[in-house]
């Protein structure tokens, strides 16, 4: 049996728009999962005082975004943080929300305007250092 030509790129041409748009499916959907996961990303009252002295190593991660720190405690007080890695989209801008913590002593401080997601990610990995959390 003969296919044409004609047939032959009417059918890859429609084999291609279904792969197209299954993987499209599939990443709207990963980028939904994110979009909730970082919405419902809550943060503990922590009282660092009670943190004892150490460096302390975290990571949060929600496919798209990903930060891992090390955050060193003296004396009950926060005295540097230091970003490991951070993989994120166009939120490296982020990045300086860990000299707010430093500064204000605490971890929910304000996110970085237009670094909203990786504001929180890179919080809730400090929080996850000092806590032992995963």
């Amino acid at each position: 049996m003969k296919f044409s030509r004609k047939r032959i790129l009417l059918f890859t041409a429609i084999l291609l728009f279904l792969i197209v748009l299954i993987y499209t499916v599939f990443y709207l959907k990963s980028v939904a999962d994110y979009k909730r996961t970082v919405k419902e990303t809550t943060f503990n009252n922590l009282d660092i005082s009670n943190v004892p002295d150490g460096a302390y190593i975290g990571e949060y991660n929600v496919d798209f975004v990903y930060a891992k720190v090390e955050v060193t405690v003296q004396n009950g007080v926060i005295t540097n943080i230091d970003i490991l890695e951070h993989k994120n989209g166009r939120g490296s801008r982020a990045e300086v929300v860990v000299d707010r913590i430093v500064e204000e002593q605490k971890i929910e401080v304000d996110a970085v305007s237009g670094a909203t997601n990786s504001s929180t990610v890179i919080k809730k990995a400090v929080e996850n250092a000092l806590t032992g959390e995963k």
